[in-house]
């Protein structure tokens, strides 16, 4: 019943999930590849990826993974003043270091996520801006100690190709790859030049990125690779999800029993409502991302699936009740309108 009501779209037919999946898996894969594994014309998918950015229904992004930086990622629940919380969460929508941010139903209260590239910069959001704004009345910080992985990430639309159709595509790259034992990663001014390019177009051409950094076009697609397989660069899309026919997402705050954490976090990562679900620090030590049809979708999810898990001691369930912000693309009256 659960994958039946993650099935349904009004503006998205077979096609168009095919084609968010092969950019899902691989975010910057030439169209003309895509579409012979897909059995159409490299024409077809470049029109169709373009209506899909013109409507507003998704953006390619290239992200910076701040971990193998020496960084850790975070989570923010603000609380603010009731007539000033909308414009709190268009402020903080416009830091580039803050993500998914969102107006809760509990309460007047603001959920984002930072990764700042570094001490001086977390701290200055943390200890300074962020508790000095008017608005804000309280502040909760926790960091993020492990995000679980996908088999498939959100929509999961792999289900729509053939087991030959995958085999070509091959496996997502994983996102977040620990500091390896040379330490963090350091990045030059071309790396940055590039990674601002590649956040607000994740499928920039190669000419327009040697053009920002003085590399050659080949040098731009080394490099590119050397920070993907370093886990300091990935690629995410970013998804309008009332478009879509989503019209329920929540955060959820689960406290797992320690010893069963790893076992609940793994069976849940297997749900197809999870977009993303991690261990974190705090009053609660699991929390997640889901993307429910409505809320009575969202009441069975709770009930039916995570009531059934063995370790789940308590949850709050906090709806998203506007989405301000993504990973990077700010939203506009339901669709993705601006990328910072």
């Amino acid at each position: 019943m659960f994958e039946e009501e993650l099935d349904d779209s009004s503006v998205l037919d077979v096609l168009d999930k095919q084609i968010v999946h092969g950019l899902v898996t691989d975010a910057r894969i030439p169209f003309a590849r895509l579409g012979a594994i897909l059995g159409v014309s490299e024409q077809t998918v470049a029109r169709r990826y373009r209506s899909l950015l013109g409507r507003g229904i998704i953006h390619v992004a290239g992200q910076v993974n701040t971990v193998p930086l020496g960084q850790p990622r975070w989570m923010m629940r603000i609380t603010s003043e009731p007539a000033k919380v909308v414009a709190l969460a268009e402020s903080l929508a416009r830091v580039p270091e803050l993500s998914w941010v969102a107006l809760l139903t509990t309460g007047f209260e603001v959920m984002c996520a930072g990764r700042t590239r570094s001490v001086e910069r977390r701290d200055q959001l943390l200890l300074r801006m962020i508790p000095r704004a008017t608005p804000v009345l309280g502040l909760s910080v926790y960091e993020v100690m492990r995000q679980f992985p996908f088999t498939e990430e959100w929509p999961r639309y792999g289900r729509l190709l053939t087991p030959e159709q995958l085999a070509e595509l091959g496996p997502r790259p994983p996102m977040w790859n620990p500091v390896g034992p040379e330490g963090p990663v350091t990045l030059s001014r071309e790396d940055e030049a590039m990674l601002a390019i590649l956040a607000r177009d994740g499928r920039a051409p190669y000419a327009q990125l040697a053009a920002a950094t003085g590399w050659s076009p080949t040098r731009v697609a080394r490099r590119m690779s050397e920070l993907i397989d370093s886990g300091v660069l990935y690629f995410d899309l970013d998804f309008a999800l009332e478009l879509m026919g989503y019209t329920c997402r929540a955060l959820l705050w689960m406290r797992v029993q320690p010893a069963r954490l790893e076992a609940v976090g793994m069976a849940i990562a297997q749900y197809p409502e999870v977009a993303y679900l991690a261990a974190i620090t705090g009053p609660a030590n699991l929390t997640a991302s889901v993307v429910c049809r409505d809320t009575d979708h969202l009441y069975r999810f709770i009930t039916e699936r995570l009531g059934a898990l063995p370790g789940i001691n308590d949850i709050e369930v906090s709806s998203a009740l506007r989405i301000f912000k993504q990973s990077q693309s700010l939203i506009d009256a339901q669709k993705i309108a601006v990328v910072p």
